[in-house]
């Protein structure tokens, strides 16, 4: 009896490495990976190229939000397209935050979402459009195309509105808090200074004098420039700015729509931005990084590649987990 039992059942080890195989092999099915469309949606990616293209020429600020749009939506526990959903009876819109103050154009993301549909109905995911869009984005803003930018990933049926904070850094942060969120997420500090708070959006685009003038009044912050504080005075003139006008201040006036490393030249000479911009020159654990940057664009761009593709695999929904929506806005009606 006790030969036929040995015979028959496999050994606990055996039984363990089974189960192993099948756990790898359930993994790497439902993993990201480099063209997951070419089968279900060849055109998918040449697509997502030129509708930004298109949008880009039309509405040239929208590269800034395909990028940042990534930033808010893979930092907040997933890269799912939670960011995208609006407002309903029984979701909070992630764009209620204070932290997705500023954030605009998302409307365009639709209208990616539509041509893709009408190609190939139902298949390629919100939250791989908000990945290829910042991808394409970045080559319109002068920075390095980058070619393992993985797919595959699946939208979320939810919101996490009830964590942003958690997740996403406050422009007066300490560099210390921001480091942490990073490292959260699996970015090392030279990642992070090459991402910043907002993935790179401090080296393009703008930011509301809400967000500035806690360093302007009612005193000039003793490490701004000068000249540069003057300069923020001119465009934030009121401590007290108004949230819906348009009352900003540009980030980098060298080349304000350049994904390139004068932000780091600006932050040499004291004319960072933000609080949080500062400390980067400060802080002995990030000024060294900074430095480097500043002297090489080739390594700026290296680093935000490379920390962009951490970013982007940050904990994404694959498989037969989440949805494929319809309409980047709405989960779909069950």
């Amino acid at each position: 009896m006790q030969m036929a039992l040995s015979e028959n059942c496999p050994s606990p080890g055996l039984t363990f490495l089974l189960l192993l195989l099948a756990l790898l092999f359930h993994a790497g099915v439902s993993d990201l990976g480099l063209n997951f469309y070419s089968e279900s949606c060849p055109r998918a990616e040449e697509i997502v190229k030129e509708q930004v293209t298109k949008l880009y020429q039309k509405h040239g600020n929208t590269a800034v939000s395909w990028v940042r749009n990534l930033f808010h939506d893979c930092m907040v526990k997933s890269c799912d397209a939670s960011v995208l959903l609006d407002t309903t009876s029984r979701i909070v819109s992630e764009k209620k935050s204070q932290r997705s103050f500023g954030m605009r154009n998302f409307k365009y993301i639709n209208t990616i979402k539509e041509a893709l549909e009408r190609e190939c109905p139902m298949t390629v995911s919100c939250a791989d459009i908000v990945a290829l869009s910042a991808r394409e984005a970045i080559v319109m803003l002068g920075g390095p195309y980058i070619a393992g930018m993985k797919t595959g990933r699946r939208d979320s049926r939810e919101s996490h509105i009830s964590v942003v904070d958690d997740f996403i850094p406050n422009h007066n942060d300490t560099i210390s808090l921001v480091l942490s969120r990073f490292q959260s997420v699996g970015i090392d500090v030279e990642g992070t200074v090459a991402l910043l708070e907002r993935t790179g959006a401090h080296s393009v685009g703008r930011v509301h004098c809400l967000n500035i003038v806690g360093r302007l009044y009612p005193n000039v912050d003793p490490t701004l420039d000068p000249e540069y504080s003057e300069y923020l005075k001119r465009r934030c003139p009121s401590p007290q700015p108004d949230p819906q006008a348009v009352q900003y201040a540009r980030n980098d006036r060298e080349t304000p729509m350049v994904l390139d490393n004068m932000y780091y030249k600006n932050l040499r000479t004291q004319r960072g931005l933000l609080l949080v911009d500062q400390q980067l020159v400060s802080d002995p654990n990030t000024s060294p990084f900074v430095e480097k940057m500043a002297s090489d664009n080739a390594y700026f761009h290296h680093q935000f590649s490379r920390a962009l593709l951490l970013l982007s695999e940050n904990n994404p929904l694959t498989g037969d987990q989440g949805e494929i929506r319809k309409d980047c806005r709405f989960v779909n009606t069950q």
